[in-house]
């Protein structure tokens, strides 16, 4: 026990000290990550072989991400993304197999050991990638969803690269039956490896449908898959009321982490990837009214696991080796980089990324992956690899992980530097109209937006952030991811037939911009538009809008009422001083906004100046004439 509690110590400690460093500096998590395995390991030596059972434990967080990943995609959007997973993903999982085959062959590796190595490379970190872009919150943007795409395709290549490896050895090597009856398999360069059944990675090849014929497996496979998606469909409302029944705030939890585990054990137990599975999940989920509890409930779980993760990958990497060969093995994995880089760069052209999505997508997906570790376990398993390519392979792996922080740092400058548009969200499809467009949904909008929908009238929502628009659709309200200054986009909202606009955009000039081409569009449109202070207030009267409201003026005027009311003044005095105060500082408004001049200042303008004294001298002349009918009537 008192051993647990020293390295459970001592991981957590280098992940508190480390990360944070790590993000301030702008290197990101993962990085820190790394950074604390390689210091508690190989450094420090403070770790040692438990690492490796750890790193087993601590994969499960990539099979969470995955799931939460699932949630937040629903079937539709998937089935959008099909194209890319077969195409996209495809052609990047066969043409990095053969180019980094080929160069394995040049350097005078059997085929069959070059084939192996190529597929084991060819994946990408679903781990690091996927933390990184979202970090970063490039996840929505045409380049993520390209990186994302090809690594669901390469997860999901997992399964039959796990089938095929045990071929090449049955195409190539022979397998002698030793004196002791045990199965030794003689590869091509003579060395033997046992391959004693249900020991080791083998477990994943060696499950009980290995027992059933052909179309057996195919029987048990489809019925897990289509089990998770009926228990998805029709179950889960009726655990979740059980389980709310009980009151108790822990058993969500537990049924969250009971789905995701039960799900991965049913996917290992038919011989597919866990990982999968619980994506497969997620993706049925994605339209539950429970999703938002199952996100909270695993969130922590997840980042504490893919943070062990990658603290297992940097104190694994085997630095006496390294050191030894570290020209050839920094060169290999500086190979591995260029060769993917080049070739997802290419397709990155040829399925039409340009700019920033391109480099994103060749940056950030150019590394190996944390299943080349499982590829690689298993080929020494099953013979397909010898134990010292196998070692060197697993260096490389780690190697290029742990590059691939500063691969995203490149690209953070390439970006700086790109003269193209700036990275941004795809936008959504709008398939909605109604007679109010919100053009910007920040407080202001949302407070417009709940008051108009909860009064029965239908609003088209409108905002460029994709990180507001997936708060509001938590919460239950339908927004679009769009530009409400583009032209295309407003059309498609449904300008021409739309009675208000609502403009609520934090920018100023894109505000005016708005309010602009939309009364050229609709002279007849009603803009209610907000403004930032008195000056924009003009700018945006001059713009063509209707209806402007300042952002503070309402509340500065409640606060004022509530001031007002302590300090003697009854509730209907009070109110009524904030009605004559409102009403006259409309009026003000109007009047100031023809006398003001665009690049003179309101104190260097003698004739604003001047009638903004009369306008004072106004109110107090309205303020005594209510004192006077007060006293009267009480008199």
């Amino acid at each position: 026990m008192e051993g647990f509690l020293f390295q459970a110590t001592i991981y957590l400690a280098a992940a508190v000290i480390a990360v944070p460093i790590a993000a301030r500096l702008g290197l990101g998590s993962v990085l820190g990550y790394l950074a604390a395995g390689i210091l508690i390991g190989p450094v420090l030596g403070l770790v040692g072989a438990e690492t490796k059972d750890l790193q087993h434990f601590a994969e499960f967080g990539v099979v969470m991400m995955l799931f939460l990943i699932g949630l937040e995609l629903e079937p539709k959007a998937l089935w959008d993304m099909r194209h890319k997973l077969l195409g996209l993903g495809g052609l990047q999982i066969v043409v990095s197999t053969l180019a980094l085959m080929g160069i394995a062959m040049a350097y005078d590796q059997p085929w069959g050991v070059a084939l192996a190595i190529g597929l084991t490379l060819s994946l990408s970190s679903t781990a690091i990638v996927l933390q990184t872009l979202s970090e970063k919150g490039l996840m929505q943007t045409a380049g993520g969803r390209s990186v994302f795409s090809v690594l669901l395709s390469q997860d999901i290549a997992v399964i039959p690269m796990l089938a095929f490896l045990p071929l090449i050895v049955v195409m190539l090597p022979v397998a002698v039956v030793s004196p002791d009856g045990s199965i030794v398999i003689q590869t091509q360069d003579g060395a033997e490896h046992g391959a004693e059944h249900g020991k080791g990675a083998a477990d994943a090849a060696f499950t009980f449908i290995d027992t059933l014929p052909a179309w057996g497996v195919t029987l048990v496979t489809i019925g897990a898959i289509a089990g998770i998606i009926v228990a998805g469909v029709f179950f889960t409302r009726p655990v979740f009321r059980y389980i709310h029944s009980a009151k108790l705030r822990e058993m969500y939890t537990a049924l969250a982490l009971l789905i995701v585990v039960g799900i991965s054990f049913t996917m290992m137990l038919v011989g597919l990837s866990p990982a999968l599975g619980a994506f497969l999940a997620g993706v049925v989920l994605a339209s539950s009214e429970f999703r938002h509890e199952l996100e909270t409930d695993l969130e922590p779980f997840k980042g504490l696991l893919l943070g062990l993760f990658f603290i297992t990958v940097g104190a694994g990497i085997n630095f006496e080796l390294l050191a030894s060969d570290f020209v050839i093995i920094g060169g290999m994995a500086l190979l591995v980089i260029l060769v993917k880089g080049i070739i997802l760069f290419t397709l990155g052209r040829l399925f039409k990324l340009r700019g920033r999505d391109q480099w994103l997508f060749a940056l950030g997906l150019a590394q190996a992956g944390e299943f080349g570790f499982v590829l690689v376990s298993f080929s020494v398993t099953t013979g397909v690899l010898p134990n010292d390519v196998a070692e060197t392979l697993l260096l490389v792996i780690a190697l290029t992980m742990l590059i691939t922080p500063l691969l995203f740092i490149l690209f953070d400058l390439i970006s700086k530097r790109s003269t193209d548009a700036a990275i941004r969200p795809l936008d959504d499809e709008i398939d909605q109209e109604g007679p109010v467009i919100i053009a910007g949904i920040g407080r202001f909008g949302q407070i417009v937006n709940r008051l108009v929908q909860a009064s029965g009238f239908e609003t088209v929502v409108l905002d460029h952030n994709p990180n507001t628009i997936a708060v509001m659709r938590r919460f239950g309200f339908k927004a679009f991811l769009g530009d409400p200054t583009r032209p295309d986009v407003l059309r498609k909202a449904g300008l021409a037939d739309a009675r208000v606009l609502v403009v609520a955009l934090d920018d100023q000039k894109a505000a005016r911009a708005l309010v602009k081409y939309a009364r050229a569009q609709r002279p007849d449109l009603h803009i209610v538009a907000r403004a930032h202070d008195r000056t924009d207030v003009y700018q945006l009267y001059q713009a063509g809008a209707d209806d402007i409201v300042r952002e503070m003026f309402d509340s500065s005027l409640r606060a004022g009422r509530y001031v007002l009311e302590n300090l003697g003044l009854s509730e209907y005095e009070a109110a009524e001083a904030q009605r004559i105060f409102y009403h006259h500082d409309r009026t003000s408004i109007r009047e100031l906004a023809q006398l003001w001049e665009p690049g003179i200042a309101p104190a260097d303008n003698k004739a604003y100046v001047a009638r903004a004294k009369e306008l004072q001298k106004d109110l107090e002349t309205a303020f005594l004439n209510r004192s006077d009918e007060d006293e009267k009537k009480k008199a």
